[in-house]
């Protein structure tokens, strides 16, 4: 059994942590062996750089390049002393964000440079491409609703990122939109809005897929940003 590396993508409230669990779950169900991660996060050293990044209160000064740095930087920890050696170890990977939030969030939503964040982010994953990503959309309304009820429930408080205003947001959607409209087969668009038993039935296709036919170290490969961007950010 080849080692697999499944990545989750979407806006605030899409879902995907309760798909990132039952996918877990079936997976092991088959004797699969299974690690699941988050970005920004994963490793000690990546969830103190999460800290910084989603700290509200001291967080207010922080400029864009900065935040796209530490993004990298996690990721960079991430890639190296996680998700290289279980890909190595035949485990399968499951994670929460990968670097096509880095296009979203920061190339999009901050407006960063796409050339210079796409320098970063190669030096950062080290050629390390997921097999499969699964875009879960919802609209930007329900994405705001649902966070709005987590924070009502008390069960967490809303971070820096989350504390963004709707014109943010608005680009982080024309970032996904760029994504999801490209050519690259990795990304797989999943309507978010549906029952999280058919989210679920929907992801499980795509990842059966992926286990009968897994893929060979020489398609695990980086593709560069522009083979799947389509538009300027803006």
């Amino acid at each position: 059994m080849a080692g697999l590396f499944v990545t989750f993508e979407g806006t605030e409230g899409s879902g995907k942590s309760t798909q990132i669990q039952l996918l877990a779950d079936r997976l092991r169900e088959l004797a699969r062996e299974v690690i699941t991660l988050r970005e920004p996060g994963g490793t000690a050293i990546g969830e103190q750089i999460r800290t910084i990044l989603k700290d509200r209160e001291h967080g207010q000064a922080m400029f864009s390049e900065t935040e796209l740095l530490l993004m990298n930087a996690s990721r960079a920890q991430l890639v190296r002393e996680i998700i290289q050696p279980a890909l190595a170890s035949n485990k399968v990977v499951l994670c929460d964000r990968f670097f096509d939030s880095t296009i979203a969030y920061q190339v999009y939503g901050r407006d960063l440079g796409l050339d210079q964040t796409q320098r970063i982010i190669d030096f950062a994953i080290a050629g390390t491409c997921p097999d499969l990503t699964l875009l879960l959309r919802i609209p930007l309304e329900l994405s705001e609703k649902r966070r709005a009820q987590r924070i009502a429930s008390g069960g967490e408080n809303e971070d820096r990122l989350e504390a963004e205003n709707r014109a943010f947001f608005g680009r982080v959607e024309k970032g996904y939109d760029a994504i999801a409209s490209s050519t690259d087969t990795r990304v797989r668009e999943i309507d978010g809005t549906q029952s999280v038993e058919q989210v679920h039935a929907e992801i499980w296709r795509w990842v059966e897929a992926l286990l009968c036919s897994p893929p060979t170290e020489g398609e695990r490969a980086w593709k560069t940003i522009g083979e799947y961007r389509t538009e300027s950010p803006g």
